[in-house]
């Protein structure tokens, strides 16, 4: 299992943006895949072509008649259906500790609510990608496995290709015991694809569709973010205009000064010459 341990912070990143029905899907995903894939199926597809025998010993028959047989290995087949699904989850997951670092280094404002919520459409709606992109790869690989191997695993398969001198019989080994994975692995797909069709529905109603009010807020985030910096601007150029005019009123008032003089007739006349 140590091969799957990449994953393990993928999941884990993942669980944290999803909702109830994605971790459903994880836990699909863990203990039917990963777990079965790596503990179980391991042991049964391991010795596949050492086991795959052919009642001739024309050199190359036994290799081309596998080939064409298990064009791909069942094994590899499904370790490949996990990596392709887990890549967009792993975009995901960047993008979101991207967005989570950025947001805990805004300073709290009324511009940064705005810019949060912004960013938070944005990483739903990547979600919602994730999702389809999730369901396309599940559909598939579904049809991809009934192509290659329908629901059986022959006991006897007829081989006549060159340099087969003949047709010739192969076997392959531990058929019936291949063929109910073929069922289990095929279930899971079908059960997983369901589960993240509903996911699909389900956040979409929920993060789009029934929540109004923020439908309202996310089409008046650009006019609420230039209305910010207007008032911001404005609010610098007002306090600009106030501290020149009071520095404008501290020298009328200084430059202001009272002059008294002495009449003939002994009283003091005031006279108040005012500079500006």
């Amino acid at each position: 299992m140590g091969e799957w341990g990449f994953l393990e912070s993928v999941f884990e990143g993942l669980q944290a943006h999803s909702p109830m029905l994605g971790r459903f899907w994880l836990f699909l995903m863990l203990v039917f895949r990963i777990v079965i894939l790596g503990t179980v199926a391991s042991d049964l597809f391991e010795d596949e072509q050492l086991e795959f025998s052919c009642n001739t010993l024309q050199p190359g028959c036994k290799q081309v008649c596998y080939d064409k047989a298990f064009p791909i290995s069942q094994y590899r087949f499904w370790v490949f259906h996990i990596v392709l699904i887990a890549t967009p989850s792993l975009v995901f997951v960047m993008y979101a500790t991207h967005h989570n670092n950025k947001k805990a280094k805004r300073p709290k404002s009324k511009r940064s609510i705005i810019q949060n919520y912004i960013d938070n459409r944005r990483l739903r709606r990547l979600y919602i990608v994730n999702v389809m992109f999730r369901i396309a790869a599940e559909v598939g690989f579904l049809v991809g496995q009934c192509k290659l191997y329908s629901f059986e695993v022959p006991a006897q398969y007829p081989c006549d290709r060159f340099p087969c001198p003949y047709t010739v019989d192969c076997f392959t080994s531990r058929p019936m015991e291949k063929t109910i994975f073929l069922y289990f692995y095929f279930g899971v797909g079908v059960l997983s694809a369901f589960s993240s069709t509903v996911e699909l529905l389900y956040s979409s109603i929920k993060w789009f569709c029934c929540d109004q009010e923020n439908f309202d807020l996310d089409e008046s985030t650009s006019e609420n973010l230039q209305n910010l910096r207007k008032d911001e601007s404005g609010k610098k150029t007002t306090s600009d205009n106030v501290s020149g005019s009071m520095q404008l009123k501290k020298g009328s008032v200084r430059s202001s000064k009272t002059i008294s003089t002495k009449g003939k007739r002994g009283k003091y006349v005031s006279t108040r010459t005012c500079v500006v």
